[in-house]
């Protein structure tokens, strides 16, 4: 790996474990068995590291959206599900640690409004395709609204439990109540098979994520 990639990568590491504001650049080289002054070289200020971050993540938030209802659908939706709780596991502290979301990464907050209505377009046609197989009996003018409720809900699901005094790491059952919780806004909509097939799903995700605290 590339000087410049493992302290990215180590730098990853540490702000999903204690936080971004805990982590200075002295410990971050002390990580990385670095003098300071060569992290300096690679990036002059932790914000440029932070930065770095976020074009990476932007890659990921854009692989994300690209993950279309085609296929089974239920199968599809298991999937997207997959994905997202992949990016609160791989870059926890963007969601956790800022008062804003993304607010102190330049190409998120340059984009985040985009994004998250994109976000809703993509959950709703991934419910329009389950309307459309038969696995969800919804009217098509609550496809959009079940669309925000569903992103708002898993985006700061995990952040209420922790606001609550609950643990959030992986282990703890918090990804997958937080799953199943989005789920009861439409369960009873659900054909019984194509629950119990996203029931399942969101079992093995709980396992398969791994999340830090």
């Amino acid at each position: 790996m590339k000087t410049r990639d493992r302290i990215i990568a180590t730098a990853l590491n540490l702000f999903n474990e204690v936080g971004y504001g805990t982590v200075t650049t002295a410990s971050l080289a002390e990580h990385l068995g670095m003098a300071e002054g060569n992290l300096w070289y690679h990036f002059k200020t932790k914000r440029t590291l932070l930065d770095a971050i976020g074009e990476r993540y932007a890659v990921t938030f854009e692989a994300r959206l690209g993950l279309l209802p085609q296929g089974d659908p239920v199968e599809a939706y298991a999937r997207l599900l997959a994905a997202i709780m992949a990016e609160l596991r791989d870059y926890r502290f963007l969601y956790r640690d800022q008062p804003a979301y993304g607010d102190h990464a330049a190409v998120i907050a340059d984009h985040v409004e985009d994004w998250i209505r994109r976000t809703y377009r993509q959950f709703e046609a991934h419910f329009a395709a389950l309307v459309s197989a038969g696995a969800l009996d919804l009217p098509a003018e609550r496809l959009h609204d079940l669309a925000v409720n569903t992103s708002i809900l898993l985006r700061y699901g995990l952040e209420h439990e922790r606001e609550l005094g609950l643990a959030t790491a992986s282990g703890t059952g918090a990804v997958r109540r937080t799953l199943l919780r989005h789920l009861s806004l439409f369960d009873h909509a659900l054909a019984p098979q194509a629950l119990a097939h996203l029931r399942s799903a969101i079992d093995r995700i709980e396992v398969d994520t791994p999340l830090a605290a």
